[in-house]
This record gives structure tokens, sequence and C-alpha cells, in this order.
């Protein structure tokens, strides 16, 4: 098991755990109450720093029901922050776009994390012939 340091930055939001039985992501919650109009952009703090292990980096993308509750994307698709982002001050941010006016409250569960490891180095071989299967070259069904 890894241990990871983590500061917390807000004594108002819940401790980080692992929803028992439910998932191996992690939820992160707002550190403050945050009012936005639509349209607006806003980085939502999070409360929490991390000293990640070497050779890893956390994944950071919204719940599946952050738009729904909240009508807010997160503007970069996916965060993701490796382990040179671990001083003092390094809080993790979410970036949102509002599309709809929101109030989001503090401890609120807006997004989840997972740390993975680095990808390991590759090379690419250049050819003129892959041989697996021909699947239409599009999505998982290969229809447009």
């Amino acid at each position: 098991m890894e241990t990871i340091k983590i500061k917390y930055f807000s004594e108002e939001i819940e401790r980080l755990g692992y929803v028992a039985g439910k998932s191996d992501w992690i939820d992160l919650r707002s550190a403050e109450e945050v009012v936005m109009k639509a349209g607006e952009f806003r980085l939502i703090p999070l409360g929490v720093a991390m000293k990640l292990p070497k050779g890893y980096e956390a994944h950071v993308i919204p719940r599946s029901s952050t738009y729904k509750h909240y009508g807010i994307l997160q503007t970069n698709s996916c965060g993701l922050i490796d382990e040179s982002y671990c001083g003092d001050q390094d809080q993790w941010f979410f970036p949102a776009l509002a599309m709809r006016d929101t109030v989001i409250h503090v401890n609120d569960r807006i997004c989840q994390f997972r740390i993975m490891r680095h990808q390991p180095e590759i090379s690419f071989e250049e050819t003129e012939e892959l041989t697996g299967e021909n699947r239409g070259g599009f999505g998982s069904t290969g229809r447009q």
C-alpha cells in the first residue's frame, strides 16, 4: 500500500477516504462556497495538497452527477497532477465553467481522483500493415 502525505487547507471539508465497496476513485470536495453565474469560469479550491509518490500522477475528473447537480463542466476535461506539484501551497483546484447559475457549498463532492503510475517509456516502430481485426476505424462500433 502506498502512503501519500496530504495537507488540508480547510477544517470544514471531510477527510479523504474511499467510499466503501463503491469505487476505487476518491471524492474531492469544494473547500469554499462558490456562487457562479452562467458562463462564468472559476478555479474551485479543493482544500488539499499532496505529495504523490515518485513515478505517480493524479487524474482528476468530475463525478458522474456533477453536471446534473451543479451545472458545471471541468474545463480541462481531465486534470493531471504530477508528483512535482507537491509544495506546501500547491492546493488542488477544479477549473469550472458554469452552464447555469449555481451555488456550490463547502464540502459538496464535485470531482474525484485516482493515482496512476506514469506511462513507461515507449518507442514507435513504423509498419506498412497492422494485422489486427479491422473494426471500421470509428469508435467501438465501427459505424460513422
